[in-house]
């Protein structure tokens, strides 16, 4: 049991996962998120958001030149 514990290939493999989780599946899903709910937040659901933005700031840093978040306007001009 122990060996398997040093071996290196497990140690880089459990690396991949945790920065995959925080630099690319967390953000994605709160760009997601306030895509989706950003008009209709309640106060505590914005305070949590926020909360998380901050956590996960490196990932969303990451993506942030290729999504946008702006509203779709209706009035041209």
């Amino acid at each position: 049991m122990e060996n398997l514990l040093n071996n290196p290939f497990l140690t880089l493999g459990a690396y991949i996962v945790i920065l995959t989780i925080y630099l690319a599946i967390v953000p994605l899903s709160l760009f997601y998120w306030m895509n989706n709910r950003w008009n209709v937040m309640g106060k505590f659901e914005r305070l949590g958001i926020y909360g998380l933005v901050f956590l996960f700031f490196p990932g969303l840093i990451l993506f942030s030149p290729f999504l946008n978040l702006r509203l779709n306007g209706e009035n041209k001009g």
